[in-house]
């Protein structure tokens, strides 16, 4: 039987870690076509932790006034509390390297428990007040890390990352991205860049001291799109030059890192955020010159820039993806 070209297990045959009989027999198993329901059923799982919330919050907000508030609550209250309690039963306990449960159905009831204990502490602030104002979200937020690093959850590694943006001002939705949340309040660019720098800080000791270093690629995404949306509001604002040198240390420090881990989202984003700062502070020199005299030449040379930029931006990738292989 011919083998068929394969870069990854033809490598591994170049270095010698594996022979020409287990290269065929790697080959013949490719060549029957088997594949995995295994990311279908999860996303089936996740899908599933989702559509229940949904429907939780539905019959509260449809029967609110049918059941009473001290009756959501301790529905609300026992099940999140039986959800926890078979996770704790499951769970092997804190660890700072990766740790599974024996059944992925658990990670999905880790979230289901982190959702809706967000739910809970948000209904009781809501109707009660328990919390002061802003501490909910610092609340859930707590919550979320716990059950991170506690159960190993990445999913709810990022509510709790949520919670700690939404505690100081920035939702981070897509829907405030476009409605300019940030862009309107010029003092949440500190704030989220202050909560991204302290993310990558925090990654950096991670690794220092080896805990669940896995955790690095959610918490830089979230450094990243923190960083990168803050750095360029402030490049429109009056102290933009201070921007400037932040967005080039945190293109540099992404750059780096994306080859190191080799994420393509790391690295997209990277030369996206460098391309829009770039492109700011071009606009920027070029209004405060005067090149009334010079249009028809800027004119002739915008529609090439853009062309070559699109173009560079994508040599860019495919030469990342071929580093990558």
């Amino acid at each position: 039987m011919t083998t068929k070209p394969n870069s990854v297990t033809n490598k591994l045959l170049e270095k010698e870690l594996i022979s020409n009989s287990q290269l065929e027999s790697i080959n013949q198993y490719e060549a029957l076509g088997i594949f995995s329901l295994h990311n279908e059923l999860r996303f089936l799982l996740y899908l599933a932790v989702l559509l229940f919330t949904s429907g939780v919050g539905v019959i509260i907000y449809k029967n609110i006034d049918s059941i009473g508030h001290i009756a959501i609550l301790g529905l609300l209250f026992a099940l999140t509390g039986l959800g926890f309690y078979f996770c704790f039963r499951k769970a092997k306990g804190f660890y700072k390297e990766e740790v599974v449960f024996d059944s992925p159905v658990y990670d999905y009831i880790v979230l289901l428990c982190t959702i809706l204990s967000c739910v809970f502490i948000g209904y009781l602030q809501f109707q009660y007040q328990v919390f002061g104002y802003g501490l909910s979200s610092l609340v859930c937020s707590a919550v979320g890390f716990f059950c991170a690093y506690y159960f190993d959850n990445k999913s709810a590694l990022s509510i709790g990352i949520s919670g700690l943006a939404t505690f100081i001002g920035i939702t981070v939705t897509p829907k405030s991205v476009f409605e300019s949340e940030i862009y309107n309040n010029p003092l949440l660019s500190y704030y989220g860049l202050g909560l991204g720098i302290l993310l990558i800080l925090w990654v950096e000791y991670s690794n220092k001291i080896s805990l669940k270093k896995h955790f690095q690629l959610v918490l830089l995404s979230f450094a990243q799109q923190l960083i990168g949306i803050c750095c360029i509001a402030g490049l429109l604002e009056s102290f933009w030059f201070i921007f400037i040198v932040v967005l080039s240390a945190t293109v540099y420090y992404f750059y780096k890192i994306s080859y190191e881990l080799q994420s393509v989202f790391l690295f997209v984003f990277t030369l996206l955020y460098g391309y829009i700062g770039s492109n700011i502070v071009l606009f920027k020199f070029i209004d405060a010159i005067d090149f009334s005299s010079f249009g028809e030449i800027v004119i002739i040379l915008a529609p090439i820039y853009f062309i070559g930029s699109i173009f560079g931006f994508i040599r860019m990738i495919q030469h990342f993806n071929k580093e990558k292989a």
